[in-house]
């Protein structure tokens, strides 16, 4: 059983950086797309940015592009999002998420996405 557990959250100014982690642990990451989610207080989860199994393709949400940055490095199970020139209107808590994905890109935000984190807190405030 995959579990994830996301690192990295704290509080930033704005113009600030992060990098969250989610470190993956129960099974190889390598078949798996991942993705990011977000959830503000009051607020519907959203999706950020995922990235396809190998690593080649990504999609970021437009009102992160730009300023987030997906990666992964499938030999320590491990994906990062990079997060630049915070603004306010992204405090949330953020999630990592999985699914089994067999292509070179990454399937929709909106897809199931079956394995979650626990997320981390991100606050951007002066």
């Amino acid at each position: 059983q995959l579990q994830l557990v996301e690192s990295g959250g704290g509080l930033v100014q704005p113009g600030g950086s992060l990098r969250l982690s989610c470190a993956a642990s129960g099974d190889s990451l390598d078949v798996y797309a991942i993705a990011w989610f977000r959830q503000a207080p009051g607020k519907e989860r959203e999706g950020v940015s995922c990235i396809s199994t190998s690593g080649a393709n990504t999609y970021h949400v437009d009102s992160v592009k730009g300023r987030f940055t997906i990666s992964r490095d499938n030999a320590k199970n491990t994906v990062t999002l990079r997060m630049d020139s915070l603004k306010p209107e992204d405090t949330a808590i953020y999630y990592c998420a999985a699914q089994v994905f067999y292509s070179d890109y990454p399937p929709s935000l909106d897809s199931s996405w079956y394995y979650w984190g626990q997320g981390t807190q991100v606050t951007v405030s002066s």
